[in-house]
């Protein structure tokens, strides 16, 4: 079977499993979504295996199944319109179809380059960050205590960080150097989710805000990993960040 036909019949199954998550009965909607992170691993898996070194299982396939995880939480928080959970439910398949494509890339270009790779890191970021902001939504939304949304924050985004700084040279082993980084960063992030628990913003300005401190902070690592974190790029993504902290002053209700 070729691979695009693995990558459409995976996204069909995985589609059918995000409505089959929905109907679930309330109490056990949860439960639902962990059986069905284990079955998107097991299928991207499945249709990522052709080219898939042992290292790969951690550095590639888990990236569909965040993707698939976060949508499967956001899809509660959904309003009970049919016509709106049927689109998402379509943008979900073509989301993951896009996912499995850039995967392959990921995993078919090491100690090699190829043309699509620049198009591959791209959508890359891009589905980085929606499923960043869709956890951390979900998070949120949840109304935990401060200390459970910065685990929970922390839980969600190494995965995401690492696999990011790891695409970046693709290799063939995982090195202590994208450990360290990810993990730092990640603490950085949880340190922030922490302090975002005490402000008194709504859940959209939460996830955004992360969302937004992750695109600087994988930016700047993802040019420092390339050996090209001039003075000039780091003075415009910090310039990013002072007006990203600014709007978040201007937006907080100081009343």
């Amino acid at each position: 079977m070729r691979r695009r036909e693995k990558f459409v019949i995976t996204s069909v199954l995985l589609s059918l499993g995000l409505l089959g998550v929905q109907a679930t009965v309330i109490d056990f909607r949860y439960l639902a979504v962990a059986v069905f992170a284990i079955f998107s691993y097991l299928m991207s898996t499945w249709a990522l295996k052709d080219d898939l070194q042992f290292h790969e299982r951690f550095t590639v396939v888990p990236f569909p199944v965040l993707y698939a995880t976060s949508v499967s939480l956001f899809y509660f928080l959904l309003p009970e319109n049919l016509l709106s959970k049927i689109a998402i439910l379509f943008l979900f398949g073509i989301g993951m179809y896009a996912l499995f494509l850039t995967s392959n890339i990921f995993s078919v270009a090491k100690g090699r380059t190829i043309q699509l790779l620049h198009a591959a890191h791209a959508v890359g970021l891009l589905f980085n960050l929606l499923t960043s902001l869709l956890f951390s939504n979900t998070i949120f939304s949840l109304r935990l205590p401060f200390y459970l949304n910065m685990l929970l924050i922390g839980l969600v985004h190494f995965p995401l960080i690492f696999m990011s700084l790891w695409s970046v040279k693709l290799e063939g082993e995982v090195s202590e150097r994208i450990s360290v980084l990810s993990a730092l960063f990640t603490l950085i992030l949880m340190e922030i989710a922490l302090v975002l628990s005490f402000f008194p913003l709504t859940v959209w300005y939460n996830a955004l805000f992360i969302m937004s401190i992750l695109y600087i902070g994988l930016g700047i690592l993802h040019n420092y990993l390339k050996g090209r974190l001039f003075a000039r790029t780091l003075t415009e993504y910090s310039l990013v960040g002072i007006l990203i902290v600014v709007i978040f002053f201007i937006v907080l209700p100081f009343k």
